[in-house]
């Protein structure tokens, strides 16, 4: 017998909030499946308070409420059955995080868990990656966000070593990246991986997909790093207007697609990797499998 049940995951980022709304189908004797229903995605730059400031501005503040209390409007309107909350970077290092936290349980009666880098890893890797691993070479998942990169190194189809980086998108547009948290990115890279080795990368954000989809590939398709290269000179020679009046980029991802790719193009330099495949997949994908497999 068919059993569709709905479950939602709320990813807080840095640059922007997403509802994830999921079909999850139960048949008997088959596996379970996993469908995407519904994403929807809110530009709220909560890591430029955070990063600059160290507080969220009640500005914002404000707006997250609105957020959530709008998610929870969607999430009865499509009947949905659990939900999984999470903030990462901006909401760790934001001294009135725990606060807004408060202010959005008391005020829409949502849940958010603020959650680490090793936790925010852990659950990006319970997504379906394997689908796509080989284990005669090496993997590196990288996912960017606007506060923290998780990086995961897969080797014979396991989980070798995750961890969190402070390289992030809204961290780079607001010059807040030393030197020195590249050079620890660098060395954690070629600690792991083999010198000319088989390594491929498999990317994760907004930013890639976007790219991914500009590059004008089928979804089974990987970028190339000569070709990521080469749009990282073009995106870096157009200023911030021509990129949404000529390209038609969204406002919050005409200037945060350039350090997003800058990131890309650092961990494939480092890895030797010449291949990122593109599953667009990520953070709200890897709560839903954790809402239903960890938490019943």
């Amino acid at each position: 017998m068919l059993k569709i049940r709905k479950f939602a995951a709320i990813d807080i980022g840095s640059n922007a909030i997403r509802l994830l709304v999921n079909n999850v189908i139960e048949h008997k004797d088959k596996p379970v499946t996993f469908k995407k229903s519904e994403i929807i995605r809110v530009p709220v730059r909560l890591g430029e308070d955070a990063f600059t400031n160290g507080v969220i501005s009640e500005h914002n503040l404000n707006r997250l409420v609105k957020a959530m209390k709008s998610f929870d409007l969607l999430m009865q309107v499509y009947g949905v059955e659990k939900y999984m909350a999470c903030a990462t970077s901006a909401l760790r290092e934001a001294k009135n995080g725990e606060r807004v936290v408060e202010k959005v349980l008391k005020d829409t009666g949502i849940q958010i868990e603020i959650i680490d880098g090793k936790r925010e890893a852990s659950i990006i890797a319970s997504t379906d990656l394997k689908e796509l691993i080989k284990k005669d070479r090496f993997y590196l998942y990288v996912d960017v966000g606007g506060g923290s990169t998780e990086f995961t190194i897969f080797k014979d189809g396991n989980v070798l070593v995750s961890k969190s980086f402070k390289i992030g998108t809204v961290r780079l547009l607001n010059d807040l990246m030393s030197e020195a948290v590249w050079k620890q990115l660098q060395d954690w890279i070629t600690e792991y991986l083999p010198e000319n080795g088989k390594v491929e990368i498999i990317g994760s954000g907004g930013n890639i997909n976007k790219l991914h989809k500009m590059s004008g590939r089928k979804m089974d398709q990987p970028l190339s790093y000569i070709w990521l290269n080469a749009q990282y000179h073009f995106l870096n020679s157009m200023d911030y207007d021509d990129r949404i009046s000529e390209l038609g980029l969204n406002q919050d991802r005409a200037d945060v697609i350039i350090p997003a790719s800058r990131i890309f193009l650092s961990a494939a330099k480092w890895s030797g990797a010449k291949k990122i495949h593109v599953p667009k997949i990520g953070l709200a994908d890897g709560m839903i499998k954790t809402l239903y497999y960890e938490k019943g």
